[in-house]
């Protein structure tokens, strides 16, 4: 299992999630956000672009990370989804808590 996180501007991160997002993804997921934080706003990028699988501990992943960022007004995009996991994403309405392209 493999959670990447790398720089693509100063303020802003992509973080990279293996095949399987799910409830065993939580402590790395969690520490890949966490990492950078510096009490300053960051913006997110979360690539689901090897991502074939996801439970609902994954959705609650998101829910956290949004939690955790909303003081600083941090932005959250999720890009790459493939259909099934963007399907799953529509049923759970995350369309309206996150940008999702």
């Amino acid at each position: 299992m493999t959670i990447s996180v790398s720089k693509a501007t100063d303020d802003e991160y992509i973080i990279s999630l293996d095949e399987t997002f799910d409830f065993n993804s939580v402590e790395d997921f969690r520490k890949a956000y966490e990492s950078k934080d510096d009490g300053t706003r960051k913006d997110f990028v979360i690539d689901f672009r090897r991502t074939r699988y996801m439970d609902s501990s994954a959705l609650g992943m998101l829910i956290n990370m949004k939690k955790y960022w909303q003081d600083r007004d941090s932005n959250i995009r999720i890009i790459n989804s493939s259909p099934q996991v963007k399907k799953i994403f529509a049923i759970s309405r995350f369309d309206k808590k996150f940008t999702i392209e």
